[in-house]
């Protein structure tokens, strides 16, 4: 199961957009203004359950979540995280990281499948993802670092 053969999986590829590329995972951006969502995708093939990854892959992941939950606290304040790797719909391995506010569109309920997705402007989405790459670059734990293409 390497790398060598991952591909983004399409619905992901089209509902989300490129943030970083971390020791492990693809971190995306959900291409929805209406929430803080980030989404990271392990590059490894036909993976589906975070059991199909190895120990210490498994132990890269929950960093690799951290770092980026920390990241988007520091760009999104919010009241809760939530963080899901649901796979429902589309079964390639992926972990949401969802910053929640009691104001948000969703709040309380859950946000997947929540109203109709609203894509960011090309302004909004420029300023997210700057603010998100800085962000990973000054909370990068030292034993995780920044690999972004």
């Amino acid at each position: 199961m390497s790398e060598a053969a991952f591909a983004l999986d399409p619905r992901l590829e089209a509902d989300t957009r490129h943030v970083a590329v971390l020791p492990l995972c693809e971190l995306r951006l959900m291409d929805d203004a209406r929430f803080a969502w980030l989404v990271l995708v392990p590059r490894r093939a036909d993976m589906v359950e975070v059991a199909d990854l190895t120990d210490a892959e498994q132990q890269l992941l929950w960093r690799e979540a951290n770092w980026c939950a920390t990241a988007l606290r520091a760009v999104a304040p919010c009241d809760k995280l939530n963080l899901g790797a649901l796979g429902n719909i589309v079964r390639q391995l992926h972990l949401h990281v969802l910053a929640r506010t009691q104001d948000d569109a969703a709040w309380p309920g859950p946000a997947w499948g929540h109203g109709k997705r609203e894509p960011y402007d090309r302004e909004a989405l420029t300023n997210r993802l700057n603010a998100l790459r800085d962000a990973l670059d000054r909370t990068g734990p030292a034993d995780v670092p920044p690999g972004r293409q």
